[in-house]
Formats: C-alpha cells, structure tokens, sequence
C-alpha cells in the first residue's frame, strides 16, 4: 500500500538494511497490542502471506475469506487484508488475551512494525516509523532478527519483485481503468487463489508463476 509521506516527519530521518540495528524492539510488546487494533484496511497480504496462513491454520484461500481476510481495493488492484472485527475493531487472530495467536506465521507487516519499507531504484530499505508504536523505551534489534524471516535474502527478493509486480499492473489499470477487475482476478488466481505446495519452495513456485505472468 503506498503512502504519500515526508520521510523527515515519520522517521528518524535514517534508512536501514538488514544487517543494520534499529532502535525497534518493544520487548515482546507485553500487554500491548495496539498495532492489532483500528489498522482498517492496511495490513495487506502478500502471495507468501496467505501461503503462510494456509499451511498454518489448514485452511484455503475461500476459507479464510470467511472471517479472517477480505478483500479491497489497493492502490488500483483487488487484493487481501486483515480483517479487523468488533467494537475495537481488532485483528480476527488477536486473541482474548491480546496476543497474536498466529505469531508463528504471522504477515510480513505485522513482523516489520514499527519499522517500514521505503522503494526506491528497483529496490528498497528499511526505515524506522517513529509515531506508530506506543511503547517507551524501545531497544536496538538488529532488523534480520527483528523481521524473525526464515532464508531472508530470498524473502527480501520477493518483496521486492512483488511490489514492483504491482506496480506494473498499476500501470495497466491506469491504461485501462475498464479492465481493473479483469486484471485483478488474474493477479488473485495466479498468486493467491491458486495453493503452493505446502512442503515445496514457495519462492521457487512465485517466481515461476512472475514469470509467466510478465510473459503474458
């Protein structure tokens, strides 16, 4: 989801990489889960995302259509979030305690905050979002450790062509505001309607299905 932002008003006015560390650790944010609350519509799924998800609930795509994710428009394309519910307007797998109850395999944003992701020249770095997170005193984490991302220079490659995917098909529903959910459904089917093998490589199989997509 982008954002129309002054990089000197939201950070710290410095760009990080994942070798970098980052004043961000909030100490397991005990008894605090005010990033799981009242976000709306921004926690937007990626492909690997809902892979995740999936394999870790044993549920599809329609499946977790039914009370955990939805869909919207982002940015000019249809695609899944996290769906907020109740009075509070918290995230369906916040549990009664307030803790994330899919921790494990939770979405990249939820392992990213408070940091952020800045895109620039065909790639992007980390930036620390110094207004988001209400804990005091937060401590220097590395940000390979505070992402908690298996194979991460594989994960980061993703990212990145993932967003610049979108960009592209951005573009195209610019050229052809008509074909917007025409466009959509073939993004949705290709990357998330259709399941990964849950003990294949996923980064594998998406840059198969890239391919073909940027080749048609």
């Amino acid at each position: 989801m982008e954002r129309n932002i002054d990089m000197k008003e939201v950070s710290d006015g410095k760009l990080y990489t994942s070798n970098d560390m980052v004043k961000a650790d909030c100490g397991g944010c005990e008894g605090c889960s005010a990033c799981c609350r009242g976000m709306g519509e921004s926690i937007v799924l990626d492909p690997l995302d809902i892979h995740r998800l999936c394999c870790g609930l044993g549920a599809d795509f329609n499946g977790l259509m039914v009370d955990k994710i939805e869909l919207n428009i982002v940015d000019c394309l249809i695609l899944p979030n996290l769906k907020m519910a109740g009075e509070k307007e918290a995230c369906s797998f916040l549990n009664k305690d307030g803790r994330c109850s899919i921790h494990g395999f939770r979405p990249g944003i939820c392992r990213l905050f408070p940091l952020g992701r800045i895109y620039e020249d065909g790639s992007f770095k980390y930036f620390l979002q110094v207004h988001e997170c209400p804990k005091p005193d937060k401590s220097k984490v590395k940000v390979k450790k505070w992402l908690d991302t298996p194979d991460l220079k594989q994960y980061e490659v993703f990212v990145r062509d993932w967003h610049y995917y979108l960009k592209d098909m951005e573009i195209q529903v610019k050229k052809a505001p008509d074909q917007m959910k025409q466009i959509s459904m073939g993004v949705l089917q290709k990357f998330y309607l259709t399941p990964y093998a849950p003990d294949g490589n996923f980064y594998e199989e998406f840059n198969k299905r890239l391919q073909t997509a940027k080749n048609t």
